[in-house]
C-alpha cells in the first residue's frame, strides 16, 4: 500500500521523520529542514546584515551541512552575510589530514575563503604528540580546550563578527547531561544557549551561534545523504574513550523509548535558572595569552604549561 506525505498529502512518503514521527516525502523534508533552521536563525536575531561570519568547518556531516545551509539561506533570504570557512588541524594523522581535504572540496563548491590553523603552529604540540605523553585517557580534555581557543584565534585573524558551529540538538542534550553528571552547576544554564559569548560586559568576545540547536543528528545525516553532499564520516582516532560517548549511548537508549527525549532535555534546560545569590565566575583576559578566561590564567595556558614541563598526567590527576 502506497503511503503519502502527511505534509503535502500528494507526494509519496519516503521516510518517517525522526523529529515529528510523521510520514514525509523528500521535497517536503528538504523544505521543512531548511525552513526550520531559517526560523531558528531569524527568531533569535542571530545575525545582522553586513556581518562577517566564520563557519567552523571540520569536514564532518554537521559542518558540511552547516556550510551548505548557511550559503543557501544567505542567498535565498538575502541575509547579507560575508561567509568564511574556519578549520582547525589538531594534528591527528590519518584522520584530520583526510577530513581537511573534504573541507577544501567544500571551499571550491561554495566559493568561500578558507582559513586553516593547526595546534602545532599555535601551541607547538599536535594531538598525536599530546597523546604520546598523556595516553588515551582524558585526551579530549586537551583537544577541546585547545580547539576552543584555536577557533577564537582564527576568528580574530579573519576579523569576523561571529562564529557558527554545527552543534546539533543531540550535542546540546549530551552537553547538558554531562554537566549534570559532573556536578558542573556553573555551566548548566549555558549548556543549551543558542548564542554564547555575547554577554554584556567590558571584555569583547566573538559570539558563537548554533543554528542546528533544534535539529536532530539523524535528520542532518539524512539531509547530507539525499542531497549528496560530500563529507568525512570516519570517527576520531581518540574518541572511543571519550566520556561523551557514554552519555551519547544513554541518550540514544532514552530516544528509543521516548522519541522526543532529545528535544525534551533541551526544553528542560532552557527553563533552568541559577539563584540570584549564586556568584558565577567573572570573565577576564588571561595574563599569559590575553584570551578570554574565567581565571587569571586560562585553561589552555595551564594545560600547555603542564605539557611543556612534562607533567601533563599529574595535571589531569590533580583536576
Amino acid at each position: 500500500m502506497v503511503k503519502y506525505c502527511q505534509s503535502c498529502q500528494t507526494g509519496r512518503a519516503f521516510m518517517i521523520r525522526p523529529k515529528t514521527g510523521n510520514l514525509i516525502c523528500q521535497p517536503c523534508f528538504f523544505q521543512a529542514f531548511e525552513e526550520e533552521i531559517h526560523y531558528t536563525i531569524v527568531s533569535c536575531n542571530m545575525f545582522k546584515r553586513g556581518e562577517k561570519v566564520a563557519i567552523a568547518a571540520s569536514g564532518g556531516k554537521d559542518s558540511t551541512v552547516l556550510a551548505h545551509i548557511m550559503t543557501y539561506l544567505n542567498h535565498k533570504y538575502d541575509y547579507g552575510l560575508k561567509l568564511y570557512l574556519l578549520s582547525i588541524d589538531e594534528g591527528i594523522q590519518g584522520y584530520r589530514d583526510d577530513s581537511l581535504e573534504t573541507v577544501k572540496q567544500n571551499q571550491e563548491t561554495y566559493q568561500l575563503e578558507l582559513k586553516i590553523l593547526s595546534y602545532k603552529e599555535l601551541f607547538n604540540w599536535s594531538m598525536d604528540e599530546i597523546v604520546k605523553q598523556i595516553g588515551l585517557n582524558n585526551n579530549c580534555t586537551y583537544c577541546g580546550v585547545f580547539r576552543r581557543q584555536a577557533l577564537d584565534r582564527g576568528a580574530q585573524l579573519l576579523n569576523v563578527d561571529k562564529i557558527v558551529t554545527g552543534h546539533n540538538a543531540d550535542d546540546m542534550a549530551e552537553t547538558f547531561l554531562m554537566n549534570i553528571l559532573r556536578g558542573d552547576v556553573f555551566r548548566l544554564p549555558k549548556s543549551t544557549q543558542i548564542i554564547t559569548g555575547d554577554e554584556d560586559n567590558e571584555i569583547l568576545t566573538i559570539p558563537r551561534s548554533k543554528p542546528f540547536k533544534y535539529t536532530y543528528e539523524k535528520e542532518i545525516v539524512m539531509y547530507a545523504h539525499y542531497k549528496k553532499l560530500i563529507y568525512f564520516s570516519t570517527e576520531c582516532t581518540y574518541s572511543p574513550n571519550a566520556y561523551r560517548g557514554h552519555v551519547r549511548e544513554l541518550i540514544k537508549n532514552l530516544e528509543s523509548i521516548r522519541p522526543s527525549a532529545i528535544i525534551d532535555i533541551i526544553h528542560s534546560a532552557e527553563q533552568l535558572a541559577l539563584p540570584n545569590n549564586v556568584k558565577l565566575p567573572q570573565k577576564q583576559l588571561c595574563t599569559k595569552c590575553n584570551f578570554i578566561s574565567s581565571n587569571k590564567i586560562c585553561k589552555a595556558c595551564t594545560l600547555l604549561e603542564s605539557l611543556n614541563q612534562g607533567r601533563a598526567k599529574l595535571q589531569l590527576e590533580y583536576q
